[in-house]
């Protein structure tokens, strides 16, 4: 199948002399055997290649990793570029990584006049994002998972291993001989996309062997559906949403495919590089609030985006950290005013106020992270009676300012269960007993 691949690159996508090509590369096996490909294809057509390396900074072994790559390509006459990321912020690390990592690859096809970026994405790759993207709930374009050809406008990404598995590179690599470095975290099952490639992967392929083939078949359609719809939607969409304002009126004429088609365009342009943050559910959030009889309400979405109608127009707005009042449904992961973030996880074996465990037969859904009220109580764990929120940031000595935006997480009767970071109420359960949904803050 890797003789597909080369077939693909040199006719069908037409490399040939002079090309200036961008890889991003790991050093893992995948990305060693698109380098090592190009590589071939260099000797035949003189294309000329710069290998694009991020050092993610968290792991001991990865100046190693980076010294390996660099004496590959000075071995094979490759342009070798790299940066190492010197700290994170407070955001989801794969999403801050992910960003970071194409916004570099970007300058750097910027800075050599590249006509291509290619990344070694292959089809257990696409297998793991569809079902991830389906389980978390997305859009339809969300749901084909990744494009094997991406216009970026000045070149393209290229994911030229989309239609091979990850055996048929390993058999590529152990044919040629070609040595790789592995991420030891790439086995541990505290991240999502592992557990999916450890357990789901494996029980699809002992049940269809070619399931790869019918999963790229499931993403071509939709994105080929997703396309048409697009083209719909972009053809009222001048005349619905102006300067950043959305006609309720004119919206809820629409057919109800491109009214939500409008919802996601409006949240890709305002959260850009952090749409990630964003599930299908505040999608329907907004939308309720457009349909709801009320002629003036609002919600609030993470990163402090305020969704507000006011009769006949809706718009989203950022927030400065100074407004204090909030209220936002947890869906799955909420970035707070405070710089903070509360995200319910699968585990988590902590076991201070930075860590909720609740039971849900005993609190009524869904949950809600908001600012104190007047007049706040909690029924404290380990406590008789209840106390005032007010008394409890008095003794944890936390600052005026700080009260105003500190998170209270509430159930939907407003009862108190947790004050994130301080305290926890009686309904908040201990590791070893019944619990169903784990909530940290971070």
């Amino acid at each position: 199948m890797v003789k597909e691949v080369y077939k693909y690159l040199v006719c069908e996508l037409g490399l040939k002399y002079g090309d200036t090509i961008v890889v991003g590369v790991s050093g893992g096996p995948d990305s060693m055997a698109l380098l090592h490909l190009l590589s071939q294809i260099k000797k035949e057509t003189d294309i000329f290649i710069i290998c694009a390396h991020v050092d993610h900074n968290v792991r001991n072994e990865s100046s190693r990793e980076r010294e390996f790559l660099q004496k590959y390509c000075d071995n094979n006459q490759i342009t070798f570029e790299s940066m190492k990321i010197d700290d994170y912020g407070d955001d989801n690390f794969h999403n801050e990584a992910r960003t970071k990592r194409y916004n570099y690859f970007g300058k750097i096809v910027k800075k050599y006049g590249a006509k291509y970026l290619f990344t070694a994405h292959h089809a257990d790759d696409l297998i793991e994002t569809i079902l991830m993207r389906i389980a978390r709930g997305s859009t339809l374009r969300g749901y084909s998972g990744f494009s094997k050809v991406v216009n970026m406008g000045d070149y393209k990404i290229i994911r030229p291993f989309i239609s091979i598995t990850k055996d048929e590179i390993i058999d590529y690599l152990r044919h040629h001989n070609l040595s790789y470095v592995q991420d030891a975290s790439n086995n541990e099952d505290k991240y999502t996309r592992n557990r999916y490639r450890k357990y789901v992967l494996p029980f699809l392929k002992r049940e269809d062997p070619n399931i790869h083939e019918k999963f790229i078949k499931f993403s071509n359609t939709l994105i080929e559906y997703n396309n048409f719809i697009e083209e719909q939607m972009h053809s009222c969409i001048n005349d619905t949403y102006k300067q950043g304002v959305l006609n309720i009126e004119k919206f809820l004429n629409l057919n109800k495919l491109i009214r939500m088609k409008i919802i996601y365009y409006i949240l890709e342009n305002v959260y850009q590089d952090d749409l990630m943050l964003i599930y299908d559910k505040h999608a329907e959030l907004i939308y309720d609030l457009i349909i709801s009889k009320r002629p003036n309400a609002y919600i609030y979405l993470p990163n402090n985006i305020k969704v507000v109608k006011a009769y006949d127009s809706l718009t989203l707005i950022r927030e400065s950290i100074e407004h204090h009042e909030y209220e936002i449904e947890l869906i799955n992961y909420i970035n707070l005013p405070n710089g903070k973030n509360i995200e319910i996880v699968d585990k988590d074996e902590g076991t201070g106020n930075d860590v909720c465990r609740l039971d849900t037969s005993e609190i009524k859904l869904p949950l809600y992270v908001r600012t104190r009220r007047v007049g706040d109580r909690m029924d404290v764990k380990g406590m008789l009676g209840s106390k005032k929120v007010k008394d409890i940031f008095i003794d944890e000595k936390i600052s005026s300012a700080d009260r105003d935006i500190w998170p209270i997480v509430v159930d939907s009767s407003d009862k108190i269960v947790w004050i994130p970071g301080l305290k926890k109420s009686k309904l908040v359960k201990d590791k070893d007993e019944k619990h169903d949904i784990i909530i940290k803050y971070y």
